[in-house]
């Protein structure tokens, strides 16, 4: 409606500045030298013609005839003009033609000099064509600009509309986005689910490895390929199973029907623009499968079968090499997550993980890590400048939670104090790490953050006594300090885990920190 209002209010402006026939009062004619090819007269229109003395050709004059000239004024004799070719004084030959009968009726008049000589009879008027081209109809003109603004408003009106969709697409139910359409033909699919492509295949033909993930439909078609084998993990959203995929080893994360808000917040946090990173859980599909009783709501994720950090360290240890790696991956990831990345046609905003922990990190075969888990990761809109928050912000595992949390001191209108929080959960983990670093046949078992200090199921206010008011910290083993790698990984941990959350690390801090670590030790880049 508004590009139709727009169309009509630019016509009426036309036809308003177009001028009308008004016999008896004013005439509009057509003017070769006027700045709008157009003059109003209360008298007359009229066309000279007359041959240049030095060009010898032929040409013509559109002007107007003001009512003051007029003599006799009800029948000027200038306007019956026709002199006759004097080969002595051309510039003095012409002919003139007077009209006012309609508004430019002067533009199709040509008179003819009276006697023309042979030499110029047979002459074509260089001005003729000249004339035509400056006889061009403004109403013409006036349309074709019309048309073309009115059609610049329609593609204007559209790139809006396709934006305010894409802005707000966040804002709608839980599970609209994946809405079941089961008369969608998968046949749509088959030039990128092609026989031989692998997953990877599909990914990088579709998203350039930076994009915000599969398209709908292909998540779709490969959600429902997939097989469950086996049972792998449980937590409080549902199961963890590991699934097959022509032959490929997927993760299959499945929620229960009441935790539909957390499977549209992940699967929403998986597919932001540029997120896709060797250090973050590779997202496959999001997908919602109604059998007729119950709803599953599953998430695709790569498969790694050395399981989470977690449950590598409670079996294995690793050497200092390892120990870095495992950190260095870690940070490396966190900070592509907590950076906003500006300049590109859409950019990734900055995101907070608000539960990192090593159950939430899986272990690659190469020895590195990816962080996942994404369920309660918030992140800031640089175009609204809000922080989409639940309405309660003291989320997350209660043995990770930092100081500020914990008290409920946060700042929630400042985005970096989620970031700063994640990066006290990192120190611990990093503690993890440490404690089992193999150097010489020693090193300690594995243990939880705070083992010593709460029960096996802390309540946020036995850990609020212990982290705010009792300021502990986990306990560094004093053999760490002889161990220059150690020594230097507990310095970081000490300062990502500062009370005061404005004087810890940043993540990319940590990153250069630990890779100027690992140039020292001589770690070679992951195969």
């Amino acid at each position: 409606m508004l590009v139709w209002t727009l169309v009509a209010t630019l016509l009426l402006s036309v036809s308003a500045q177009t001028p009308q026939t008004t016999k008896g009062k004013t005439i509009t004619c057509f003017c070769d030298k006027c700045a709008n090819l157009e003059c109003v007269s209360d008298g007359y229109c009229y066309t000279s013609t007359r041959i240049d003395k030095e060009t010898k050709q032929i040409e013509h004059d559109f002007r107007c005839f003001d009512k003051i000239a007029h003599f006799p004024p009800e029948n000027p004799a200038w306007c019956k003009e026709n002199a006759h070719l004097n080969p002595e004084s051309l510039l003095r030959s012409a002919a003139v033609a007077c009209c006012d009968n309609e508004n430019y009726c002067n533009k199709a008049l040509r008179p003819q000099i009276a006697s023309m000589p042979p030499q110029f009879a047979s002459m074509r008027p260089q001005d003729e064509k000249i004339g035509d081209d400056l006889s061009t109809d403004t109403s013409l003109i006036i349309f074709v600009g019309t048309t073309v603004l009115v059609v610049l408003l329609l593609v204007l009106l559209v790139i809006y509309c396709g934006w305010t969709r894409n802005h707000k697409w966040k804002k709608q139910r839980p599970g609209a986005l994946f809405k079941s359409n089961d008369s969608m033909d998968p046949q749509d699919q088959q030039p990128i689910l092609g026989v031989n492509n692998t997953l990877r295949d599909i990914i990088d033909m579709t998203t350039s490895g930076s994009g915000s993930g599969l398209p709908l439909l292909v998540q779709r078609s490969i959600a429902r390929q997939i097989q469950l084998v086996e049972i792998i993990g449980k937590g409080r959203f549902g199961e963890v199973w590991r699934g097959r995929w022509r032959g490929e080893n997927v993760a299959v994360k499945i929620f229960s029907s009441r935790e539909e808000r957390s499977w549209f917040r992940e699967a929403e946090i998986y597919q932001t623009v540029m997120l896709r990173h060797d250090n973050i859980l590779g997202f496959i599909a999001a997908d919602n499968k109604d059998n007729g009783t119950w709803t599953q709501l599953w998430l695709v994720t790569d498969f790694h079968e050395n399981g989470s950090l977690f449950d590598y360290l409670s079996t294995r240890t690793v050497d200092i090499v390892g120990m870095i790696r495992m950190a260095l991956s870690i940070s490396t990831g966190l900070a592509h997550l907590h950076m906003e990345i500006v300049g590109t046609q859409a950019g990734k905003p900055a995101i907070a993980h608000r539960d990192l922990k090593s159950k939430n990190i899986l272990v690659k075969l190469n020895g590195t890590c990816a962080i996942g888990d994404l369920g309660l990761a918030v992140h800031y809109d640089d175009v609204d400048g809000k922080i989409d928050l639940a309405t309660n912000s003291r989320v997350g595992t209660k043995r990770y939670m930092a100081p500020e949390v914990l008290d409920e001191s946060i700042c929630e209108n400042h985005f970096d104090s989620f970031k700063r929080a994640d990066v006290y959960a990192l120190g611990l983990i990093f503690w993890e790490i440490t404690r089992r670093c193999n150097v010489g046949g020693i090193y300690d078992e594995y243990q939880l953050p705070y083992y010593d200090l709460v029960p096996s199921d802390p309540t946020i206010e036995e850990m609020r006594k212990t982290v705010c008011e009792g300021r502990h910290r986990p306990s560094i083993p004093n053999r760490w300090q002889s161990i220059d790698a150690l020594n230097a990984m507990s310095k970081v941990m000490k300062e990502c885990w500062y009370h005061n959350a404005a004087a810890r690390l940043t993540a990319l801090r940590i990153k250069k920190t630990l890779a100027n670590l690992g140039a020292s030790e001589d770690i070679k880049p992951p195969q």
